[in-house]
């Protein structure tokens, strides 16, 4: 959700209403685009992107699609008088829900803002990702409860560039008081939430969400397991590095949120990074630069920074070998929506690297609200928290998922380097042995209703070993992320989301995340752990006691729905000296 900021420059002032699945109260200010300066949120003080867009990287989303959904839409030129004189912000296709867009039709400030963030080609003020091909669909404004033509609408962009959209942006969602089930919660089960879930693994891709619960917020989906939500930051001492005040949706201050009403159901919390999104610049429907705040434009930085990741992974995968029988650099694994979330969240800044390299070279420290950095939070003292509840693993750094993303694919089994990550599966036993529940056999059942909850009688595991010793105090991060299982309940058998279909949860498989001296077998030995049993992530930043050799290990702890269950490891080492 946005609020927008009124500048310091004594200028004309204009209020807009937006209504429909989120409603704002807008406050801004504009100014002629020719002489502003570049926005700052997607410089080196933001998420450092802009070095991505000169040599040697030259990475600008290059024929990566990426998506946006809102109650609205963007302008696009040839279509729209709105932009009849802009063409800064060049959009691929414009849609109405499932149909291209009508003329003039749906048009609305705000979603050209988001956009704006992404690909403006605006010489004073460049989006994250200015190559990208953006497709965006207005899902439009029902009186009554949206969420079918939302959903609707997330399917349609997702499924073009022939189903190829690495990341969509939701920079709106859908209060949790007109979900229509009865006694509504925040447990993942609203429908554009499992949605959400749903077409993640089904249209591989990634679902970045702004994060607004809390009390007035617009929570749905932010209950969601395979997305990204994303919390916003404002600057301090001119770097954009503590938590605003606005956001909403976090426990602190002067009382909890409550459970399930403004915050999910039960210990996992929503927020999984943060990015700039406090009086960040922007591009009008006329093509003048205004200034605005919120989580509405926090989250498109992360959606194109994964254009910018997707066409540095294209890149790579176009290197094939002249030679017979030698195979690719990189494998297809590259375009994984669990990759790209791995990448995004174990790369993120959390505090500042002293210039020693023990801190992972990470370019300042982020702050919550209270003045606390990450060292100080729970997740950062207990195994079962992988995300803090304001800042999720920290703040997002454009360049340094690129560091973390260019290292490569390294498979468990062998030494695996300093920095890398993988695509793999773990499986708890072969298809149709039997699985031992509370002293019982049991089938490996199929069955259409709930699935049963049973606990792996031998967890299968997968080890990453490092190559080398790694440095004593340095520290060591690792993210391990995978889906939760939402089933569409296709009612005509044509494997799409129609109006007045729903979804089935079938739950989510718990696995855990271990980091432990290389000779150790039993994972009670750990040097520490991710062992959360209600996410989809777990997160490990940690200190090295001594230097010495150390391995991951990834393991199956619990089935809850199907035997093998695939994920997206990254990690990031110091090396002994």
């Amino acid at each position: 959700m946005a609020r927008r900021q009124v500048l310091r420059r004594q200028v004309p002032r204009t209020l807009v209403w937006f209504s429909g699945g989120v409603s704002a109260i807008v406050l801004g200010t504009t100014a002629a685009l020719g002489g502003a300066p570049q926005s700052t949120s997607i410089g080196e003080a933001g998420i450092d992107a802009l070095r991505l867009h000169i040599q040697p990287y030259n990475l600008i989303g290059r024929k990566i699609a990426i998506g946006q959904v809102e109650i609205g839409r963007p302008g696009q030129f040839g279509i729209d008088k709105a932009v009849t004189h802009n063409r800064t912000v060049p959009l691929t296709r414009v849609f109405f829900r499932d149909s291209p867009a009508r003329m003039n039709a749906n048009v609305d400030g705000h979603a050209q803002n988001v956009a704006s963030i992404m690909i403006s080609a605006a010489k004073g003020l460049q989006g994250v990702a200015p190559g990208a091909r953006l497709y965006s669909s207005a899902a439009g404004t029902p009186k009554r409860y949206g969420q079918p033509e939302e959903c609707l609408s997330a399917q349609y962009v997702a499924e073009q560039n022939g189903g190829d959209v690495r990341a969509i942006n939701f920079s709106f969602g859908e209060a949790l008081r007109q979900d229509p089930r009865p006694n509504a919660t925040l447990d993942g089960n609203a429908l554009l939430t499992q949605c959400i879930d749903w077409s993640t693994r089904v249209h591989n891709v990634l679902y970045v969400i702004a994060g607004n619960q809390g009390k007035g917020g617009i929570s749905i989906p932010t209950d969601n397991f395979n997305g990204i939500n994303v919390a916003f930051t404002t600057r301090l001492d001119g770097v954009f590095r503590k938590l605003d005040f606005a956001n909403l949706g976090d426990a602190s201050g002067s009382g909890s949120a409550i459970a399930g009403i403004e915050s999910n159901i039960g210990p996992r919390r929503a927020i999984g990074l943060v990015a700039p999104g406090n009086d960040v610049s922007l591009v009008t429907l006329n093509g003048n630069l205004t200034t605005s705040s919120g989580t509405s434009f926090a989250a498109p930085h992360v959606t194109a920074t994964v254009a910018l990741l997707q066409e540095y992974g294209d890149r790579q995968l176009r290197q094939s070998c002249k030679q017979p029988g030698c195979s690719l650099p990189w494998t297809l694994d590259a375009r994984r929506e669990q990759v790209m979330k791995a990448v995004l969240l174990n790369s993120a800044d959390k505090i500042k690297d002293t210039g020693d390299g023990l801190a992972l070279g990470m370019s300042r420290t982020i702050l919550d609200k209270n003045n606390r950095s990450w060292l100080e939070s729970d997740a950062y003292s207990d195994r079962k928290l992988p995300l803090d509840t304001q800042m999720g693993v920290g703040q997002l750094n454009a360049f340094r998922a690129y560091q973390q993303f260019s290292a490569g694919q390294y498979l468990p089994g062998a030494a695996v380097p300093a920095i890398g990550w993988d695509y793999r599966t773990v499986e708890v036993k072969a298809k149709g042995e039997r699985i031992k529940e509370k002293g019982e056999e049991v089938e490996d059942r199929k069955e259409k209703g709930e699935a049963k909850k049973v606990e792996a009688d031998a967890p299968s595991f997968r080890d990453y070993v490092l190559e080398k010793p790694l440095q004593q105090g340095s520290f060591v991060s690792a993210t391990l992320v995978w889906n939760r299982l939402v089933d569409l309940v296709d009612k005509n058998d044509d494997r799409e989301f129609d109006i007045g279909e729903s979804f089935h949860d079938r739950g989510l498989n718990t696995l855990t995340l271990y980091l432990m001296r290389v000779e150790d077998t039993d994972v009670s030995q750990s040097i520490w752990s991710g062992i959360s049993d209600v996410d989809s992530v777990q997160h490990i930043f940690h200190p090295v006691p001594a230097t010495g050799r150390y391995k991951l290990r990834v393991q199956f702890q619990r089935q809850v729905n199907e035997p093998i269950q695939p994920y997206a490891l990254a990690w990031w080492t110091v090396p002994a000296r």
